[in-house]
């Protein structure tokens, strides 16, 4: 199972039909201590690089946009519940969406882990 990335600093993991989308390590570090998310209901339609939920820190709001279009089949309940998942376990259990992607060849034009990496170090 591959790990794709934005340069808005989501991941996304394709498991089968249906994808797991989160935020980087990197980005729950620039945005602090993660107080409160504002995750979509399942069944809502995305688009690519159109939000797809908000997460808020203790510094900052911030806009968590889908890498891949699709409907939302579930949200992260366990983020609503304990928004301070973000940080602990971005890239793990800190995940925001699982989306049915509408077109896997989306994910083509996402970075693999070695360009994020190498992304990160021109930031």
């Amino acid at each position: 199972m591959t790990t794709r990335y934005t340069k808005d600093h989501e991941w996304i993991r394709l498991d089968g039909d249906v994808a797991t989308v989160g935020i980087s390590d990197y980005a729950q570090s620039q945005l602090g201590d993660v107080v409160f998310v504002d995750l979509p209901a399942p069944g809502k339609k995305v688009e690519a690089g159109a939000e797809v939920a908000v997460v808020e820190s203790v510094k900052a709001a911030s806009e968590v946009y889908a890498p891949a279009g699709g409907e939302v089949v579930e949200s992260n309940q366990a983020i609503a519940d304990d928004p301070a998942l973000v940080n602990r376990a971005a890239q793990t259990d800190g995940w925001f969406v699982k989306l049915k992607l509408s077109d896997k060849a989306e994910l083509d034009a996402l970075m693999d882990q070695a360009a994020y990496d190498a992304y990160l170090k021109t930031l």
